[in-house]
């Protein structure tokens, strides 16, 4: 069954000049976001959430997916990626988390653009006009700190108190002027190894 799908939203960013200096190559970073009714609203406290899972999360996903690719030209151009869900006042901060925390959701993103890194996530509760952030980092490398970036937008009726916003994120290139190193350095230089979990 297909989601109640009321709107979706394609946003682009591009960065020229950041720091007074112009960008060798402009920072372009895309939004692809489904407004979509929240599956459980309604219903009291659910305590078996799968089911609408399997059924509203792939769709979502496909659906996401092909905007962000149609967008960017390729998925070999996506070079850091991310997703975020606002979920209405009404619903719970679980009912967001539900339809992205999810292999679902998200595989089908990872598979197109050939990803081996987590997606970054955000996933919050708010009104109509809620700040969407979505942190992204390197599709193949986690400690790659220059593609540690956050898309963000708004879309001023969404989410409704029974909705819920899903987006996904993508960036085509790192931050212009990075210049903070990565994390590898770091672990060397307080002697870890890349697999400390305490590390960051």
């Amino acid at each position: 069954m297909h989601p109640d799908i009321r709107k979706t939203l394609v946003t682009t960013e591009t960065l020229y000049v950041d720091g007074g200096k112009a960008a060798t190559q402009p920072l372009i970073m895309i939004a692809a976001a489904a407004v979509i009714k929240n599956p459980w609203a309604g219903a009291g406290f659910v305590e078996d959430l799968a089911p609408k899972i399997r059924e509203v999360a792939p769709v979502l996903g496909e659906l996401l997916t092909s905007l962000i690719i149609k967008e960017a030209g390729s998925g070999e151009r996506v070079q850091a990626f991310g997703k975020s869900a606002v979920v209405g006042m009404d619903g719970e901060l679980e009912h967001a988390s539900a339809l992205i925390h999810t292999l679902h959701f998200g595989n089908h993103y990872r598979s197109a653009v050939q990803g081996k890194s987590y997606l970054a996530f955000n996933n919050t509760r708010g009104p109509a006009n809620a700040p969407v952030l979505i942190p992204m980092m390197g599709k193949n490398d986690e400690g790659s700190r220059e593609h540690y970036l956050t898309m963000q937008f708004s879309i001023s009726d969404a989410p409704a108190s029974d909705e819920i916003l899903v987006a996904l994120g993508a960036a085509l290139g790192g931050r212009p002027h990075h210049r903070i190193g990565n994390r590898y350095l770091d672990l060397k230089e307080l002697g870890h190894d890349a697999k400390n979990p305490a590390a960051v």
